[in-house]
């Protein structure tokens, strides 16, 4: 069957009764005078009193009888005048002289009001468009606060009018295109406006709003005024993310290079004869090598990159989305922040972040803090937009009064509604971040390792600047015995350069910071799969270090679904869900017997302290009806409609005028309402904490069956009955909840203090005491599954859980020891007593403290803070706007994302999605698979440092050719496998089980621990002894020395000398000889080559252990991208040996050679067994006198070098200063002197284009200075004012 839907405005379904002494007229807006005005069904409304009041100081007059002097003109509307002077009013029998304060543009005309700006002149002009207003109109009351515009736009009505909206039903969901054109006119115009709010008639709850998709939906509302979603930042091109990874300073050092050497390579082969017999030369291959190397390491670098931001952007939108509660066809719904449309009606409560710009439509007690976005730090009190426009119209308006919503403002308290009127890029948030761009945040661990990275780089650069100067001393010291031509000379100098600025290039570990992104990356995608949004990534990290977690229970530890299960009403009548007859304690009924025996007058009462003392409402969830709001007032909603006969929420709360809202404050731990009579008196209705409410009492209700409401005074024993039952109650996890009451017979009180801003609103303290006991309910929200075991795998991982709730004592201890928080020594306080404890005394409860009740958020910052002093990395959960703080304060704070509120959000770090503190073990597991993966990146990356530039250096120091067995094209093949591909594989192994076991590192720990040194260094001396012994050895040990003889040259190489004899003969075979041996060392240096990357192909299982435990393919088998990393190494590896040739300067080899390459490097797993089982604690050592020893040496020889070489930096310095700078400054002003002739236009452009391409390279640029640290830092060359790196040691558990 169809579902019904509501158009807007609403079809007639019920009418409230309405009584109202207003004039008739068509267009009659709410006014201060209505004697019994009631409240919209769906909001509440601002109260109306018949007296006047007094806003901002100026006094709020009746319109009947009041008039207004002036001395320079004067007008008549409904007997009353305007005045700009000082004049003096008459009321009755009173004289009382005022200064009339006006607003700015009182005298403006409309034209004036909504005039445009030069710069947004465009925002003004929208074509065809049906509306009475566009989105520069809109935009001029915010542009600043305006009440000239607001009056111009027509007011509240004249708003709703022009905006084609309800003002009680909101938007129709089955809105497409806009058939009728609204004029300006027509909108503004008082005769053509809706009723005033309390005329209109009351949605029926039961009709069901459709949510199916409409095809077209809002089509002209979205092309006029947008929607609520800002423009994607313009992400960084592919072709920028090239750039940058290509714009190193090595790399282009490296290019430029191997350009020459690829020149001289070919002028080489094609400009020189080439030697008889030998063919054509083929030097250029290796500098094409090099050039075809680079391409491959800066495309995959890019793509990289290209794919870690793509991942970041859906993130970062998936980040900004939450739901907000909207009214659409007179239903209330809850949305998509990206979907709110202008002319939506949204609901605003105490905590809300503000989605969008618009008029408050009405409210109670409504104040926002406005910091973030106007810069006003006083809380802004908000009037409903109809009675500003009767202030306006009465002539008492000024500047002070504020309707005005503000976009990325907070709702401090109070509750209400309000229009929207500009969404998106027109709002005002909008325009603050269309001009400011969020940039991806570098990571503590970032920065560290991007520390690191330099200082191993420098060490790495200065190996490969000994190197240079080595081989170019060896070069120069036998030039004069180098028969070799010119170019020839040139190509071995140039095969010098770049087999040190190879080394560079392999030294520095650009991919560390990258890795640590990377693993970010893919831990936060997985993190959002598991109910855990990310929204800052440094708390990713941080949460892998957590050592305490102060946790909420309600919703976290608990289902939120809350059920009345048991209660009391007054001290005498139990009632309870499940009750055995058969059990001796009769006395306790059913909820349906004891509501049963309920006279109308006590079940009206009960009525009113649950429907009307709530912000709760009616809605649809998973469209179905339910109820919207805090749990604990939904069970009781869900309770009156059951068992008290409770119709529609909106209509048990229209025909009730409410008079004052006291919304919930954690600190008085209730909330109250104050509704007027029909008898003309007042009604106080609290509800709250059961013992904090018990306190108040003094009286209590008896006779719940009689025709009218009876009260006697709270006895000691009634007193001690119903604690006795709080107290039970509390045993059993229930949440207590007691209900007060207590008449006036006039409000404010006589006694009681009144706010300063606002006299016919009284003080709650002054008027909370002598109270009517009404009863007390007990709400069952039961654990949530698996809590127990989270909290005990928590504590596995030594991690100390602490319960953090406003429930009472017993009911806190009770959950707790179900939950598994509470130990037999743990130590339970109440916040009240805990905060009053001086800071030594906090610190000696602390460490045994695991549940604090009955606290404030207050308390809950307070625990935070004591806990970081006392050098805890601590985790905070909230859901409440005054949890921000703590939020705040904590080193990762978790908001709800189900029950929190927008302010809690924000402050946090991650949003739990769910609600669930399972969710909060999966975060501590993903946390320390980050850090782990780096730790194995890093691991793996230094021994291939150290092994790559030694075997580099010492086999080019003792090449008689000066050439390392690593060519350079082989160094940037190894480079490639160490920097991308690597981090890849490593850095996506997901989190097991078996993480949790394990105690959570320290704050200062060292990034490289005692273990993992001794598997770097470990690792080293086996790869380094290998590649030694084949490439010094390895000649005699394979016997290439005896197939090189001339007496026992191999078939094929003589061939070339059968015909000769004699002396040819021999010089023959001296030749073929000496091309032999040049065969067999390549052959040699080939079989060096493949073991060495073989080795770190086999390293790279090793290093997927941190600890000493000996299973390394554990769960390998689980993470396709290692698996499809190494099939792809090992694939490029092969291909090279056969197919690199004279490119990577290898010679294919055989199947024997392959078998000897195999064995030498698989040999490092076993070694890497042998390393693990040598106790730390000797490791330790060992490490402890090599740091004491390099601190003695290393120390006084790099002060030798600050010596020698900063006279020569601070001489460069000033070369710089007064040669090259004037020179770069003279060559900017030829080229300014230039542009200026092509045109100003042309010029500005260019800026423009300029300023683009630097905003495009954003994020990635900015990383870039941290992943790339080839370039030497600028300590080093100020000075070489540096020291080395310390070495920390610890012990792996």
């Amino acid at each position: 069957m169809d579902s019904k839907r509501l158009l807007a405005p609403p079809a007639p379904i019920h009418t409230a009764p309405h009584q109202s002494d207003a004039p008739n007229a068509e267009f009659e807006e709410l006014t201060p005078s209505s004697s019994s005005a009631e409240p919209s069904p769906l909001s509440l409304q601002v109260p109306l009193s018949p007296t006047s009041k007094s806003i901002g100081g100026d006094t709020l007059r009746s319109r009947a009888d009041s008039f207004n002097s002036t001395a320079e003109t004067s007008r008549s509307r409904a007997n009353s005048f305007n005045s700009k002077a000082e004049t003096t009013r008459s009321r009755g029998n009173s004289d009382l002289t005022t200064l009339r304060s006006r607003f700015e543009g009182d005298d403006w005309t409309t034209e004036e009001a909504l005039r445009p700006d030069n710069r947004n002149v465009r925002d003004f002009e929208v074509d065809n468009n049906p509306f009475a207003f566009s989105p520069g109109q809109l935009n001029k009351t915010l542009n600043p606060k305006s009440l000239a515009a607001y009056r111009a736009l027509g007011g509240i009505y004249g708003l709703e009018q022009g905006l084609r909206t309800d003002l009680v039903a909101g938007l129709s969901v089955d809105e497409t295109t806009i058939s009728k054109k609204i004029s300006f006119e027509e909108a503004t115009s008082p005769t053509s406006a809706k009723k005033p709010l309390d005329a209109r008639r009351i949605i029926a709850q039961d009709v069901i709003v459709s949510d199916r998709e409409v095809n077209g939906q809002f089509h002209d509302r979205k092309r006029i005024f947008s929607d609520n979603r800002l423009p994607a930042k313009k992400a960084v091109s592919i072709w920028r993310l090239f750039w940058n990874a290509y714009n190193d300073r090595v790399l282009q050092i490296l290019t430029a290079a191997a350009v020459i050497s690829l020149a001289l390579g070919i002028y080489e082969a094609v400009g020189q004869d080439p030697v008889p017999g030998e063919g054509a030369s083929l030097d250029w291959v290796e500098g094409l090598a090099i050039m075809v190397a680079i391409v491959i390491v800066v495309l995959v670098t890019g793509l990289n990159d290209y794919r870690r931001e793509k991942q970041f952007t859906s993130l970062n939108a998936k980040k900004d989305d939450r739901q907000v509660k909207a009214i659409r066809s007179g239903k209330s719904v809850m949305i998509s922040v990206f979907d709110v449309m202008v002319g939506d009606i949204l609901h605003l409560e105490s905590g809300d972040a503000i989605p969008a710009d618009g008029v408050l439509v009405s409210g109670h007690g409504l104040r926002c803090d406005e910091s973030s976005a106007t810069g006003e730090s006083d809380a802004m009190k908000k009037i409903a937009g109809s009675e500003v426009s009767q202030r306006i119209s009465d002539g008492t308006a000024t500047s002070k009064l504020d309707p005005f919503i503000i976009s990325g403002s907070k709702v401090l308290e109070g509750v209400g509604t309000y229009l929207v009127t500009s969404v998106g890029v027109n709002s005002s948030f909008g325009k603050i971040m269309m001009g400011i761009q969020t940039e991806n945040e570098v990571t503590p661990l970032q920065a560290k390792l991007g520390k690191m990275a330099n200082w191993i780089g420098v060490l790495g650069t200065s190996a490969a600047g000994l190197l240079f100067f080595i081989l170019l001393f060896r070069f120069v010291a036998a030039l004069s015995g180098n028969t070799d031509t010119p170019e020839q000379k040139g190509q071995t100098f140039l095969d010098i350069l770049i087999v040190a600025i190879t080394i560079i290039v392999v030294a520095v570990p650009e991919g560390l910071p990258v890795a640590v992104t990377l693993a970010l990356s893919f831990a936060t995608k997985q993190m959002f799969k598991e109910n855990n949004l990310v929204r800052h990534l440094r708390a990713c990290e941080t949460m892998g270090n957590a050592t305490t977690i102060c946790s909420d229970k309600t919703g976290t530890l608990t289902q939120n679904k809350m059920t009345v299960v048991a209660g009391l009403i007054g001290s005498q009548v139990n009632f309870a869900k499940n009750t055995d007859t058969s059990n001796e304690e009769k006395s306790i009924l059913t909820l349906a017997s004891a509501f049963g025996k309920l006279s109308p007058a006590t079940r009206n009462l009960l009525l009113q302290s649950v429907a009307i003392n709530s912000t709760a409402f009616e809605g649809e969830e998973d469209g179905k009806a339910t109820y919207l709001g805090s749990k604990t007032e939904t069970a009781l909603l869900t309770m009156a409609k059951e068992f008290l006969g409770m119709g529609p929420v909106a209509e048990e709360r229209a025909g009730v005028e409410i008079v004052q809202l006291f919304p919930f404050d954690s600190d008085r731990k209730c909330m109250g309402v104050v509704i007027r009579l029909a008898s003309g008196s007042y009604r106080l209705l609290v509800k709250g904490a059961a013992e904090i409410m018990l306190e108040h009492a003094t009286q209590e209700l008896v006779n719940i069956s009689g025709e009218a409401l009876e009260t006697a005074v709270l006895s000691e024993s009634a007193s001690m009955r119903i604690l006795a039952n709080i107290d039970d109650f509390a045993t059993q996890s229930l949440r207590t909840i007691a209900m007060l009451y207590r008449d006036f017979p006039q409000w404010p009180p006589a006694e009681a203090r009144t706010l300063e801003e606002d006299r016919s609103m009284a003080e709650f303290e002054d008027i909370m005491d002598d109270m009517v006991f009404l009863g007390v309910v007990g709400i069952q929200d039961p654990l949530r599954d698996g809590v127990a075991y989270s909290v005990s795998r928590c504590q596995d991982a030594g991690i100390v859980v602490r319960m953090v709730t406003g429930d009472n004592l017993t009911t806190a201890s009770a959950i707790a020891r179900q939950c598994g928080i509470l130990t037999d020594k743990g130590r339970v306080m109440e916040g009240p007593k805990f905060r009053q404890l001086s800071d030594e005394d906090m610190d000696a409860v602390l460490p045994n403290l695991q549940v604090l009740a009955r606290s404030s958020p207050d308390d809950k910052r307070i625990l935070v803070a004591r806990l970081k002093h006392l050098g805890e990395t601590v985790a905070v959960t909230g859901d409440g706007t005054n949890d921000g703080p703590a939020l705040k304060m904590a080193d990762v704070g978790f908001s709800m994302g189900i029950a929190g509120t927008e302010v809690a959000k924000e402050a946090s770090a991650i949003i739990l999605m769910d609600d669930n503190f399972s969710s909060i073990v999966k975060a501590v597991m993903w946390g320390r698979s980050v850090n782990d993966a780096v730790s194995k990146f890093l691991q793996f990356q230094i021994t291939v440092n150290i092994t790559a530039v030694i075997l580099a250096f010492v086999s080019a120091v003792s090449s008689p050719d000066m050439h390392s067995v690593l060519s350079a094209v082989q160094l940037l093949w190894v480079n490639l496998i160490m920097d991308t591909f690597a981090a890849l594989a490593l850095a996506t192994d997901a989190p097991t089980e078996q993480i949790l076991d394990r105690k959570p590192a320290p704050k200062r720990a060292p990034l490289i621990t005692t273990n993992m040194w001794k598997m770097i260094v470990g690792q080293a001396i086996y790869q380094l002894i290998v590649t030694f012994v084949l490439y010094f050895a390895g000649y005699n040990i394979l016997g290439y020395n005896n197939n090189c003889l001339p007496q026992s040259l191999p078939q094929n190489y003589l061939d070339g000398c059968l015909n000769l004899t004699g002396a040819a003969l021999d010089t023959c075979l001296l030749e073929q000889a000496a091309v032999c041996t040049e065969t067999m060392r390549t052959e040699l240096n080939t079989m060096v080559f493949n073991t060495f990357v073989w080795m770190q192909i086999f390293n790279e299982f090793n290093n997927r252990r941190l600890d000493n435990k000996l299973n390394i393919f554990e769960g390998v088998l689980r993470n396709y991208f290692f698996i499809g990393i190494n099939c792809i190494m090992v694939a490029g590896q092969v291909m090279i040996i056969f197919v690199g040739g004279k490119a990577f300067q290898i010679k294919r080899i055989d199947g024997i050679q392959w078998a000897v390459c195999i064995l030498c490097a698989m040999p490092c797993l076993f070694w890497a067994v042998v390393l693990r089982c040598i106790p730390d604690i000797y490791a330790a050592k060992v490490f402890g006198f090599t740091a004491m020893v390099w601190n003695a040496g290393a120390r006084p020889t790099i002060r030798a070098l600050a010596a020698i070489f900063r006279p020569i930096a601070q001489g460069w310095t000033k070369l710089s200063q007064h040669i090259f700078a004037p020179a770069r400054r003279f060559s900017r002003r030829s080229i300014g002197k230039i542009s200026k002739n092509k045109g100003a236009d042309e010029d500005v452009k260019g800026k423009g284009a300029v300023a683009a391409a630097d905003v495009e390279a954003g994020s990635a640029s900015e990383m870039k200075q941290v992943a790339s640290p080839r370039t030497p830092p600028q300590q080093a060359n100020a000075g070489f004012g540096m020291q080395p790196p310390p070495i920390t040691l610890t012990t792996a558990t």
